[in-house]
């Protein structure tokens, strides 16, 4: 299975707009942090390693 890079959340606007409203008030550590605890909530989640090394590549390679 691989990965889809398609609008696949209601509302992706919306979601965007709280991910960075989650940030609001923060310094650059903290904000570094959360993301850091929302990239392994999320990867806990998903719990697939194959789809985790896609997205990882994908994160560090965009455009490939």
């Amino acid at each position: 299975m691989s990965l889809t890079t398609d609008p696949n959340i209601p509302d992706p606007d919306g979601f965007y707009a709280r991910l960075i409203a989650c940030h609001e008030g923060l310094s650059e550590a903290e904000s570094a942090a959360v993301n850091a605890r929302l990239i392994l909530i999320l990867a806990n989640q998903i719990g697939d390693a194959d789809m985790l090394a896609q997205a990882l590549e994908m994160a560090r390679h965009p455009g490939q």
